[in-house]
């Protein structure tokens, strides 16, 4: 080897060595020195509400290295309670504890020379979070106060602090809500969040394509169940995805149902309250603005889809109902009562089974409506005032198989903006055989069509909050009604009174035998107490009676002709009254006397 060569690894050798021995000389000296101005720099922070501590601190300058062993970020319970006295206190606060915390690569000579940090990557060791929330109403009513942002906080130290990738794995998140003197927890477990590109300095936080100084987080939560304050409902997912990037939230096997039986249901309320279980594969929020989310609590998406699940509704007539007005009670007035802003373009909904199901008082058994595969969208969605100034419209547009087998297209059209609850509703019903309403008719009201062809049925509605007004067609063929014994006897139908109902009372078709085509007028008023959905049914009842030609007049006059043939009074009399409710029991109408004696 030429000498030369020699000098010049010579040479290197000794600037290796000189290189490790700085490196040593600051890991060995600096680190008192980053241990306090740590310290002080989060005391100063957070007002002396946190402190930190760790076991040790190893710092490798050469390789830009630092670990933490077993953090702890420890909240002091007097200075929170001090700030509380002086309304100086968050709602929320932080207990965290870390195996290990360490930082990798960063580079001292930016950190000398420029008061620059730039760290490659961050790994949170088996974090465990405590995080605590406790309402104070101040805070929402002070608005002047200014916070210190976070690079306010580090200004002093750096000019800017960059880090490329943060990784959390296996986090154990317990959230304790503090309400009138009462905690209650969620517990979750084995949570992931990488967080990508984080960036402090004078201009980050403004920075509209960053949320909180990052381009990115992504969170991976595991499946968790949560049981509600009323104690009855729980609601579960199988898995919850966000992506701040993206703007995207993702749920899986979502759940929001009773704790117990439906009779256990009812049992516990004590009234017939409407019982609800909801249950569906897929929940996404796309293009969703975390930024109004977190900040203000605002719902603010271009698009929600709603996928391949199922809406169940149960009631039993078994137990009492409380009658309230539901005016001003309509979906669209629901909205607008909601005190955060919400704002979604679309809501898609594909594929979705929804039951209706009622237990009678009086048969002692359990009817069902269905339907089936319903897909459509809502839009324009939204309490926002000022976007309605634009377009005060929202609609939707549904689809969907009734019973299983007849196709039923909806519209309706919401004026958000109107004072006494505008909308209209719209729509068809295709070709399907009468019977398949047998499944609801005969446990509720031991009646069923014995046969009936509907071959279409099209309506056009307007409606506020008084009133239900427009046309409604309905073509069928063949229909023919069976009235039934109470259940248990040995004969199962009332063969004279069916004969009756069919001969005199309804059209068995329309147009009917003289070749008339029946048209119904509707125009029917709102009982107070009635729902949005029951009024709207009970208004396209008005128009099946109509339209099969049961009119006041005609009943009236029925009940004339009955009476001057003594032979059939009575029995014409039950068939009157028992066809009355079993039309009014399609929709679910029924009188006060009939729902006293259920």
């Amino acid at each position: 080897m030429k000498p030369i060569w020699k000098w010049i690894i010579g040479i290197l050798l000794m600037l290796v060595l000189i290189v490790l021995g700085v490196a040593w000389y600051f890991s060995r000296n600096w680190k008192p020195l980053v241990e306090t101005k740590l310290k002080e720099t989060v005391t100063n922070a957070t007002n002396g509400l946190y402190s930190i501590k760790y076991d040790d601190l190893d710092l490798n300058v050469a390789l830009g290295n630092v670990t933490l062993k077993n953090a702890e970020l420890v909240p002091d319970t007097n200075v929170y309670r001090k700030m509380v006295a002086q309304k100086l206190a968050p709602n929320s606060r932080y207990h965290i504890k870390l195996a290990a915390l360490k930082v990798r690569s960063f580079n001292l000579w930016d950190v000398l020379k420029n008061k620059t940090l730039f760290i490659k990557s961050i790994n949170f060791e088996s974090p465990d979070i405590h995080m605590v929330q406790e309402y104070h109403a101040y805070n929402d009513t002070i608005v002047d106060r200014k916070t210190k942002t976070l690079y306010d906080n580090i200004k002093d130290v750096f000019n800017a602090v960059n880090v490329r990738d943060i990784k959390i794995d296996n986090v154990k998140f317990k959230f304790s809500k503090i309400e009138n003197g009462k905690s209650s927890d969620i517990v979750l477990d084995s949570i992931g969040i990488n967080v990508h590109d984080v960036l402090l300095d004078e201009t980050s936080i403004n920075d509209s394509t960053r949320l909180f100084y990052t381009k990115m987080v992504d969170i991976d939560v595991p499946g968790f169940t949560y049981d509600l304050s009323n104690g009855i409902y729980k609601a579960k997912f199988d898995r919850l995805k966000i992506n701040t990037r993206d703007e995207n939230v993702l749920l899986t096997k979502v759940e929001y149902a009773p704790k117990m039986s439906k009779s256990a249901y009812f049992k516990t309320k004590g009234q017939n309250v409407t019982m609800a279980v909801m249950k569906f594969d897929t929940l996404r929020l796309e293009k969703l603005n975390f930024k109004q989310l977190i900040d203000d609590q605002q719902t603010i998406a271009e698009r929600i889809q709603i996928k391949n699940g199922s809406v169940s509704l149960y009631n039993d007539k078994r137990y009492p109902k409380k009658a309230t007005s539901k005016i001003g009670n309509s979906p669209h007035q629901q909205l607008m009562k909601v005190q955060k802003l919400i704002r979604i373009d679309t809501v898609f909904v594909d594929n979705i089974d929804i039951l209706y199901g009622e237990h009678s008082a009086k048969f002692n058994r359990e009817g069902t409506l269905t339907f089936n595969n319903a897909k459509g969208t809502i839009t324009n969605l939204t309490n926002d005032s000022l976007s309605l100034q634009k377009d005060r419209m929202m609609k939707a547009n549904l689809s969907a198989k009734i019973m299983n087998a007849g196709n039923l297209n909806i519209h309706f059209g919401f004026d958000m903006l109107s004072k006494d609850g505008s909308h209209t509703y719209s729509g068809t019903l295709g070709s399907m055989q009468a019977t398949s309403f047998n499944k609801i008719l005969k446990p509720l009201l031991n009646v069923e069509i014995a046969s009936g062809n509907i071959r279409k049925i099209n309506f056009n509605m307007s409606a506020n909050d008084h009133r239900n007004w427009g046309d409604f067609r309905f073509d069928y063929d063949h229909l023919k009604i069976s009235l039934l014994n109470a259940p248990g006897s040995d004969i199962e139908k009332k063969g004279i009174a069916s004969f009756i109902v069919n001969q005199i009372l309804i059209n068995d078709s329309n147009p009917d035998a003289n070749e008339k085509y029946h048209v119904a007028k509707i125009n029917y008023r709102r009982v107070p107490e009635h729902s949005f959905f029951k009024t709207m049914w009970q208004s396209l009842l008005d128009g099946i009676k109509q339209c099969a030609g049961i009119s006041k007049e005609r009943e009236a006059k029925l009940m004339g002709t009955a009476e001057e043939a003594k032979t059939i009074v009575d029995e014409s009399k039950k068939v009157i009254n028992k066809t009355g409710n079993f039309i009014k029991g399609i929709f679910k109408k029924k009188n006060k006397n009939e729902e006293k004696e259920n």
